[in-house]
């Protein structure tokens, strides 16, 4: 079970003038501790209200990230690394106070290798900023997790999203980084060649530690040339059980899908309203193609024989870019039309995955549970690759809802490790999950984190109180 936060994950620690000082001084207005700026940097996109960061600092270099990080350590101050903001755990959240460090004005492509398919950036880059960037070398970076993120903190927190079935995660695409460790030292992982067996690979303890561990400063990212031939399409089912087992077929038959994503009809009906579409509210698979022209239509042929033998219905194609667009935007709407369905609401989200073959008997328990118990909900889905979110609306002035939806997510992580599943397939641990990473890792595999973590972090000052409290 998710059991409360520690005392100790949330035990405040007062930043000292001096410090305060130091900041002022090299940073001038880059420092501010003014408090609308300080609340905007201690809330993301989770259920919590935690109190905001002592201070914000804009870093422009990771010469300047390493002296901020060099000075916290000499006061045991907390450093939390920030982006765009959007993580729905907690991640960022302040929860034992310190310095919310902004690392968005750090938004330059460094270097961008056609030849080798890579690009080395620095982390305050987004994902659409850099595709507009590639887009005229004909090429492309596919991790796609809906909201405009920074790639620092798609690193940062392993990000995947609607590509992810085809191109895989951030895992799988950070190639190397430049790392500002808890006491100040910048130091490199990996390199851009594809492959290495040079020592510990210190690239993926730190994709995924969601800035426990250091702060990313610079990236090496693979990227893919612009397929030839590009095909997006919609189709309506029955049910939500009949779209995920054409899902399931698709994949077991190796199909090689780029996206294949699961709006339940909840989801549907809030993107209808929100960006003034007429899709059909029925539980739907928006899906993607890529490839040569004939590859192309060799896939969404082969697709649209198993979603008949399924009762998909109104197979519509999207073949242009802005139709594609739309659908994709409308796509990656879905959480923000949901919250305008019930006006006032908080969302508390869940993300598993499990194997493709049990996805079914996943969501289909899922749902029951949530429509038995009252509250609204919606259901958005990377369903290709066995991950699926489920979103719980609730009053935050009735604390019975609350409790009913925290319930909800515990019984749908527990089933999605019954089944040999994950508790998060890319949200991450955050504040939300560490009991979670409990139940799933064990004891002894979570003691090896935290020997981890306190062999690089002996004075716990990144980003404590996330993925587990020391």
């Amino acid at each position: 079970m998710n059991a409360a936060l520690p005392a100790s994950a949330t035990a405040m620690r007062t930043v000292p003038p001096a410090l305060l000082a130091q900041l002022a001084e090299r940073f001038g207005p880059r420092c501010s501790t003014a408090l609308a700026l300080r609340e905007q940097h201690g809330r993301d996109e989770s259920p919590f209200d935690v109190p905001p960061p002592d201070c914000v600092v804009f870093a422009e270099s990771a010469e300047e990230v390493a002296f901020v990080v060099a000075l916290a350590d000499e006061h045991a101050v907390p450093v939390i690394p920030y982006g765009a903001g959007s993580s729905l755990e907690g991640h960022l959240l302040a929860v034992q106070g310190g310095i919310s460090l902004d690392l968005t004005r750090m938004n330059r492509i460094l270097r961008v290798d056609a030849e080798d398919l890579t690009v080395t950036v620095q982390p305050g880059v987004t994902r659409n900023q850099l595709n507009a960037e590639l887009r005229h070398a004909g090429l492309f970076f596919p991790i796609d997790p809906g909201a405009d993120a920074t790639l620092g903190g798609m690193a940062a927190t392993r990000a995947s999203g609607t590509n992810a079935v085809r191109y895989g995660t951030m895992r799988e695409n950070v190639l190397g980084l430049q790392v500002v460790t808890a006491g100040g030292e910048l130091i490199s992982t990996g390199s851009r060649a594809r492959k290495s067996s040079a020592g510990y690979d210190l690239t993926r303890l730190m994709v995924g530690s969601e800035g426990t561990l250091g702060v990313i400063t610079e990236l090496s990212l693979r990227i893919y040339p612009l397929p030839e031939a590009v095909s997006a399409a919609v189709c309506f089912f029955p049910s939500i059980d009949a779209a995920v087992q054409t899902t399931i077929q698709i994949i077991q038959l190796g199909i090689p899908i780029a996206r294949c994503e699961l709006l339940d009809a909840n989801s549907v009906r809030a993107v209808n309203k929100h960006d003034k579409l007429s899709l059909r509210e029925a539980p739907m698979l928006l899906m993607e193609f890529h490839g040569s022209d004939a590859g192309v239509a060799e896939q969404a042929q082969a697709v649209q024989d198993i979603a008949k033998d399924l009762g998909g219905e109104d197979f519509d194609w999207a073949t242009t870019p802005e139709a594609r667009t739309k659908l994709w935007t409308a796509r990656h709407h879905a959480y923000l039309s949901a919250l305008q369905m019930k006006p006032g609401c908080r969302c508390v989200t869940t993300d598993t995955c499990v194997p493709i073959s049990r996805l079914a008997e996943s969501i289909a328990d899922s749902v029951r549970e949530v429509e038995a118990s009252g509250l609204p909900y919606f259901i958005v889905g990377h369903v290709g690759d066995g991950n699926f979110h489920l979103g719980y609306l609730i009053d935050p002035a009735i604390p019975g809802e609350r409790e009913t939806a925290e319930a909800l997510s515990a019984q749908m992580v527990a089933r999605a490790l019954r089944l040999e599943g994950t508790c998060t397939g890319e949200h991450g641990i955050g504040l939300h999950k560490q009991g979670f990473l409990v139940d799933e890792a064990g004891e002894g595999a979570v003691a090896m984190m935290r020997a981890i973590k306190l062999a690089l972090d002996p004075r716990n000052i990144m980003n404590p109180g996330k993925i587990f409290a020391l």
